[in-house]
C-alpha cells in the first residue's frame, strides 16, 4: 500500500478512530455531551474528507477495496446519515434510564461497517463490512432492554434481528462458498476467470440466488421482510432511522455494484428474481401500511415499498448499451439519496419526540393528534416528510420518482411502472392520513421547549429535504459524475 491508497482511506479511518477515541474517554470519564460531540465531529470530518475527493483517480486499496467517486459519494451520504443518528440521539438518550456513552461507540462500528459495504469490489470485505454492521445494530436495536420505559418490544425487536439476521448471514456467506467453488476467486468481477470455471455453471447460479436471498432480508424484499415492521416499532428511533437510510443505502450500494460485474447466464436469473420481489414489495408494502396504526410500524412497511421501487433501477439494467445502465444507476443513487434525507427527517421528529413521551413511539396515531397546533415546527417537519415520502413536487420525493419513472420507461418496463404508479397512489393515502391527524384538534398538552440542537438537526434536515426537491441539478451533477 503506497501513500496515495492510504491517503484515500482516510475517510474509514476517521471513522474507526472514533469508536478508540471513545473508548478512551469513557475510560477515564463518562460525559454524555462529550461523547456526542466527539462522535458529531468524526463524522463530519469523515465525509467532508470524502467529498473532496471527488473527482481523484480511483483507488484498488488491497483486493478488498476500491475508493472511486461512487464509493466517496455514497459513503458520504451514510456518514451524513450517522451524523444525523447521533445528533439526534442525544435528546433521546438524555431522557433515558440507560447509559448513554456505549451508544455511540455501537453507532461509530456500524458506520464503519456500512462504509467498508460501500466500498467493497470482494465478497470477503463485503461479508466483513456487513457483519461488523450488523453485529453492532444487535446491540444498538436492544440497547432499551433494561429500561423500564420499553422493555418489551426492545427486548422482543433486538432477539428478532438478531436470529433473521444470522440466519441471512448463513444464506450469503453459504452462496460465496458456492460461488467460490465455481470461480475458484472472490472478486465479484467473474468476467475474466483465471483457468477457467472450476466447476459446473450451476454452482454459479445456486450460489448467487443464495446471495440475494442474504441482501433481499436487509433490504427488506418480500418475502423476507418479516423483521422490519417489528424491528422498526422496537428499535429506538435513532437506531430505527439509521436501518432505514443507512443499512439500506450501504446494501443497495454492493448490489450495484455486483450487478455492474455480473454477466452471463445467471444474471437474467438474478434479474427475474429482483423483478419477483420488486411486485411482491410494492404490493404487500403498500397494503399492509394502509391497516397501521403505529407510525413507526406504517414507516416500515412504507420502507418495503419503496425499496420494491428501487428495485425497478436493477431491473432496467437488463438491457445492453452503456447508456441504459448509466440512467440505471443513476436513478437508483438519486433515489437512495432523496429516500435516506426524507427518511431521517421523520425519524428525527418522531425521536425528539420520544424523548419527551415515549408514547409517540409505541403508541398510535392518535398520539399525534393536535400537533400541529402545540408543536408547530415538529409537526410541520413531519408534514414535510410524508409529503416528501408520497412524491409531492417540490420535495426531494418527486425527483426521486421521477428518476425511477425516467428509468423504467427506458428500459420500457411497463408492469413495474405501472406497480409503481399504483403503489405511489396507495402510499398518498395513508401519509395523508398521518397529515390527517396532525392537522386535527387537539386532545392533549403537548407543550414542550425544543433545544437549539434540536431545532437546528430539524431546520437542515428539511432545508436539504426541499432544496433537493427545488433545485436538484448539484445532486445530479454529483451522481452523474460519481458514476461517469
Amino acid at each position: 500500500m503506497n501513500w496515495v491508497e492510504l491517503a484515500s482511506l482516510i475517510p474509514l479511518l476517521l471513522v474507526a478512530s472514533i469508536s478508540v477515541i471513545l473508548l478512551l474517554l469513557i475510560a477515564f470519564a463518562r460525559s454524555h455531551k462529550l461523547t456526542c460531540w466527539v462522535t458529531c465531529i468524526g463524522f463530519a470530518l469523515a465525509a467532508f474528507w470524502a467529498f473532496s475527493q471527488m473527482g481523484d483517480t480511483p483507488q484498488q486499496v488491497t483486493p478488498l477495496l476500491i475508493i472511486d467517486d461512487f464509493s466517496r459519494l455514497l459513503g458520504a451520504v451514510v456518514l451524513l446519515v450517522s451524523l444525523a443518528c447521533a445528533w439526534m440521539a442525544y435528546a433521546y438518550l438524555e431522557t433515558a434510564d440507560e447509559i448513554c456513552e456505549e451508544y455511540y461507540i455501537l453507532l461509530s462500528l456500524a458506520a464503519l461497517g456500512a462504509c467498508v459495504l460501500v466500498s467493497s469490489n470482494h465478497f470477503a470485505s463485503m461479508f466483513i463490512g456487513l457483519e461488523l454492521m450488523s453485529v453492532s445494530l444487535f446491540a444498538m436495536v436492544g440497547y432499551m432492554a433494561h429500561s423500564k420505559q420499553q422493555v418489551s418490544m426492545t427486548l422482543e425487536a433486538g432477539v428478532k434481528y438478531m436470529v433473521l439476521s444470522g440466519v441471512s448471514s448463513s444464506f450469503l456467506l453459504f452462496g460465496v462458498a458456492l460461488i467460490y467453488a465455481y470461480a475458484g476467486t472472490l472478486t465479484i468481477d467473474l468476467k475474466v476467470i483465471s483457468g477457467g470455471p472450476h466447476l459446473q455453471s450451476g454452482y454459479l447460479v445456486v450460489g448467487a440466488a443464495l446471495m440475494l436471498v442474504g441482501v433481499a432480508f436487509k433490504m427488506s424484499w418480500v418475502p423476507f421482510h418479516m423483521w422490519t415492521p417489528d424491528v422498526y416499532q422496537g428499535a429506538p428511533a435513532p437506531v430505527t432511522g439509521f436501518l432505514a437510510a443507512a443499512v439500506k443505502v450501504a446494501v443497495f450500494a454492493f448490489v450495484m455494484r455486483w450487478l455492474m460485474m455480473a454477466q452471463g447466464e445467471y444474471l437474467n436469473g438474478l434479474l427475474l428474481g429482483l423483478t419477483l420481489m420488486a411486485v411482491l414489495s410494492m404490493i404487500m408494502g403498500n397494503l399492509l401500511a394502509l391497516r397501521q396504526s403505529n407510525l413507526k410500524r406504517l414507516l416500515g412497511y412504507s420502507s418495503i415499498a419503496h425499496m420494491g421501487y428501487l428495485i425497478v433501477t436493477l431491473a432496467a439494467t437488463a438491457p445492453d448499451g452503456a447508456a441504459a445502465l448509466s440512467t440505471a444507476l443513476e436513478g437508483a443513487a438519486i433515489y437512495l439519496i432523496t429516500y435516506a434525507c426524507m427518511t431521517m427527517l421523520a425519524f428525527a421528529v418522531i425521536s425528539q419526540l420520544a424523548a419527551k413521551d415515549r408514547r409517540f413511539e409505541s403508541g398510535t396515531l392518535m398520539d399525534y393528534e393536535g400537533l400541529l397546533f402545540q408543536q408547530p415546527l415538529l409537526a410541520g417537519s413531519l408534514i414535510l416528510a410524508m409529503l416528501a415520502l408520497a412524491g409531492m413536487p417540490l420535495t426531494a420525493g418527486f425527483i426521486g420518482k421521477y428518476y425511477l419513472v425516467l428509468v423504467a420507461v427506458d428500459s420500457q418496463l411497463w408492469m413495474l411502472l405501472g406497480l409503481l404508479v399504483l403503489g405511489s397512489s396507495l402510499g398518498l393515502y395513508y401519509y395523508l392520513r398521518v397529515i390527517l391527524v396532525l392537522c386535527k384538534p387537539p386532545v392533549s398538552d403537548h407543550h414542550w421547549v425544543l433545544g437549539t440542537n434540536e431545532k437546528l438537526l430539524l431546520m437542515l434536515l428539511m432545508l436539504a429535504t426541499l432544496w433537493l426537491g427545488i433545485y436538484p441539478t448539484p445532486l445530479i451533477e454529483w451522481v452523474q459524475f460519481a458514476i461517469a
